[in-house]
């Protein structure tokens, strides 16, 4: 394969290019925030209890962390446009198997499956968005692509909610198969170049095995808290990764270069906000949905008709801030859009069984607004901050942090609950007891995204690598 540059030379592949990325920017998101939708519908059919809901959404995010770093060095090295391809390969298989489960056990070892094909893709398309187009153009490119996941959380709630109604559960992952029948051969046919400037590499097998099951046990320990058994997982998965750590500054190629967060402060800040960031807001729809249709007795559609609120502004403000990017500090407008945040999940903290539906509104569309400032310029300040070489492993890192926060926040969504409800299923009996959870869990994320402010802020002025 050619490892020609598209940057500049040709433009209609350039944007065809950043099309097909946008399209499985948006399907896989979709996919994840309408399954949060139809999680009731699921439990009824496979009696899951609320803590096995959370697995349904979590099993997808953890496969996804635990190969994303390994798969970003892959694409650096064999050509992120196959790892890319290889990804809504396994992404449209996993997808139609989801559909045909027959239990929650299958149900989540499918969504294992989503998951890894899930990071194939995450670690490589900010990647050659980021090689295709150059910097004076990198930051609205950038900004369009995190509007199609917002789009795609956009119309989640809503479509994910009809769909339910109308179709069952299962009609939203047969959704997923028409964008993979057309991306592929689209893909495969239509764009000529290759991106992979670290060819003369090789893949630090030990560190990537130390890596896999290192964080897989903490995340997974880290769900299951407090038993003894999840204690014990925990603490070992967090001595792998220390081991891990220690492995990478002594390879010579190591599958993530340690200096890049301790040479490189716009870089290692970057990701640490957008860490906090996804571990302070991603369950905020998992448990408004579930308090919507519970506590206020919504159908999945109306549900969904509230929680779009949040996508929509997300979606606007995230092409326009992406915009900002080219021009402004990121640091600036990402620390503004943290705060924004923090507000919104301030008035979520007060929440009870009589709330009012404009009272929930308003502190979504805060939310939202405070999300899109933050993403794009954040995304704009990691991609532009290292050499060529190292995007897909940029790429897969800040698709990490992205992960990993959101399997935190889930972690500690569930964690929570599990401390109030137990093993119990969401019954009217403890309804009151699920509501003082959740506004606890509000009161964590605030917390968190306070310090998110300070991370953001720390990070210095962007001077862009590329």
């Amino acid at each position: 394969m050619s490892q020609s540059n598209i940057t500049g030379t040709e433009p209609g592949n350039k944007n065809l290019l950043l099309f097909l990325i946008v399209l499985t920017s948006f399907i896989n998101p979709f996919m994840g925030a309408a399954v949060n939708i139809a999680l009731p519908d699921m439990a009824s059919e496979f009696s899951m209890t609320a803590m096995a809901m959370g697995w349904v959404s979590m099993s997808f995010l953890l496969a996804s962390v635990a190969v994303l770093l390994p798969i970003g060095k892959i694409a650096d090295i064999t050509g992120r446009k196959k790892i890319f391809v290889y990804g809504n390969i396994v992404v449209t298989i996993a997808s139609s198997l989801c559909a045909l489960s027959t239990s929650s056990v299958m149900l989540i070892s499918f969504r294992i499956l989503q998951g890894i094909g899930g990071a194939m893709m995450f670690g490589t398309g900010t990647a050659m968005i980021t090689s295709a187009f150059p910097p004076e153009q990198r930051g609205r490119a950038l900004g369009i692509n995190v509007s199609a996941v917002y789009l795609g959380l956009t119309l989640a709630p809503l479509l994910g909610g009809f769909l339910t109604d109308l179709f069952g559960w299962r009609s939203i992952f047969w959704l997923n198969i028409p964008f993979g029948l057309f991306v592929i051969p689209a893909t495969m046919s239509a764009i000529k170049s290759e991106w992979r400037e670290a060819h003369d590499e090789t893949l630090d097998y030990r560190g990537s095995v130390i890596y896999i099951f290192s964080i897989s046990l903490l995340m997974y320990g880290f769900s299951k808290l407090p038993g003894l058994l999840a204690i014990i997982m925990t603490f070992t998965g967090l001595s792998g990764m220390v081991l891990f750590v220690v492995n990478e500054f002594k390879v010579p190629v190591p599958i993530l270069n340690m200096r890049l967060f301790t040479k490189n402060q716009v870089f290692a800040f970057s990701n640490l906000a957008a860490f906090i960031n996804y571990a302070a807001t991603f369950a905020v729809t998992f448990l408004l949905s579930l308090y919507l249709q519970y506590i206020k007795g919504l159908k999945p559609s109306d549900a969904g008709i509230l929680l779009v609120t949040q996508p929509i502004l997300m979606t606007i403000v995230a092409s326009f801030s992406g915009r900002l990017s080219d021009k402004f500090d990121p640091r600036i407008l990402s620390s503004t859009g943290m705060g924004i945040i923090v507000v919104g999940l301030g008035m979520l903290v007060f929440i009870n069984e009589n709330t009012q539906s404009s009272y929930l509104v308003a502190s979504l569309v805060i939310l939202g607004t405070g999300f899109g400032l933050f993403s794009s310029p954040n995304t704009n300040a990691v991609m532009s901050s290292v050499e060529k070489r190292f995007l897909g492993v940029a790429s897969a890192t800040i698709a990490t942090m992205r992960l990993a926060g959101q399997m935190i926040s889930m972690a500690i969504a569930t964690l929570v609950l599990h401390a109030f409800l137990g093993e119990s299923k969401i019954v009217p009996e403890n309804h009151l007891l699920f509501i003082q959870g959740t506004r606890v869990i509000f009161a964590i994320f605030a917390i968190l995204c306070v310090t998110g402010i300070f991370a953001s802020l720390a990070r210095g002025k962007m001077e862009r690598f590329l």
